[in-house]
């Protein structure tokens, strides 16, 4: 008769990186700075397309910074959703969480701890936003659903808000009244993708859609796999998109209190996201049927109204865009 044992947790780290790229392992030896600033660069560079559009808009001086909080979060996204295996995931993320500490503590080993480590010390960063994300890709791994928007928004307030929390250290924009705001903006971006994603994510058993909401409306888990948008749960992604809405408007007026390079973003990204809502609703709240997306052109057409508001104040003076060092 055999006896099964668990696996110990450096055999689930074995598991977790022979899945995950090769670049993501912990070097033995710590990289330079320089090093890790390419790393974080080109991470960020070869992964996220809209990283690209945003870039354009930041002062030079802060990429680096925009490049290693970046691939902090894209590793920790990837640590926790790649492996397939929720135990897998949490040893893996609790190893990245100890890196982290380690960071804060001076003896960084990953590049993307050793570009961090610079850009904390020169934004005065504290852990806990970093932090922070480690406890929403954990709950990924054990909660599956939502049973009230409350609960759904105590998510976002680990997985999404801490990000913009980063994006206003990182430009010096640090006020409580700034991070409400884009506490707003973050969550409302953050729902918009639940919106996007129904089926998708149901897929992955995991439904974002409020359980209370679902009830009410009288929408199942057998409605969103069936494919079939019915009455109900066109009008239950009415509610959901006018709620989304809301918060969208109500994080708008930190574009007016911030910086005109972090302004040109926040405008870009809420725009955005209020486009992936309208796309939403051109469909008559069907997202089951086909994912709604914002078009190409669509993109295009907000990544140039951007570009025209950073030209226009040089275009007032007579100046040349290229004029002003970045």
């Amino acid at each position: 008769m055999s006896t099964s044992t668990q696996p110990t947790t450096d055999e689930l780290l074995a598991r977790g990186w022979a899945v995950l790229p090769a670049a993501y392992r912990i070097p033995g030896v710590a990289p330079t700075l320089d090093e890790a600033l390419a790393y974080c660069r080109h991470l960020a560079h070869t992964h996220y397309e809209n990283f690209h559009v945003a870039s354009w808009f930041l002062p030079r001086a802060l990429r680096p910074h925009f490049h290693s909080i970046y691939a902090y979060c894209r590793i920790s996204d990837d640590l926790g959703d790649e492996v397939g295996d929720p135990a897998i995931a949490l040893a893996l993320l609790d190893l990245w969480g100890r890196e982290l500490d380690a960071c804060y503590e001076g003896r960084a080993r990953h590049p993307v701890f050793v570009a961090l480590a610079e850009t904390i010390r020169a934004c005065s960063i504290p852990k806990q936003p970093f932090a922070d994300l480690l406890v929403a890709f954990r709950q990924d791994q054990t909660v599956t659903r939502y049973p009230t928007m409350d609960d759904l928004l105590g998510y976002c307030r680990y997985s999404a808000n801490p990000v913009g929390r980063l994006v206003l250290y990182a430009c010096g924009e640090v006020s409580e009244e700034n991070f409400r705001l884009s506490d707003a903006t973050c969550t409302a971006l953050q729902l918009a993708n639940f919106w996007q994603d129904v089926r998708v994510d149901l897929q992955k058993n995991r439904v974002y859609l409020p359980q209370d909401d679902m009830c009410r409306f009288g929408v199942t888990d057998q409605t969103i796999a069936h494919g079939v948008a019915t009455p109900q749960f066109r009008e239950l992604m009415r509610h959901q998109v006018g709620f989304t809405r809301r918060l969208f408007a109500d994080g708008l007026p930190l574009i007016d209190r911030v910086q005109r390079d972090l302004a040109l973003d926040l405008d870009l990204f809420s725009r955005g996201g209020l486009e992936i809502l309208r796309a939403i609703e051109s469909q008559n709240y069907d997202v089951l049927s086909a994912r709604p997306a914002i078009s190409r052109r669509t993109r295009l057409a907000l990544a140039l109204r951007a570009l025209a508001g950073k030209a226009l104040p040089f275009l007032r003076l007579g100046a040349h865009p290229q004029g002003k060092a970045a």
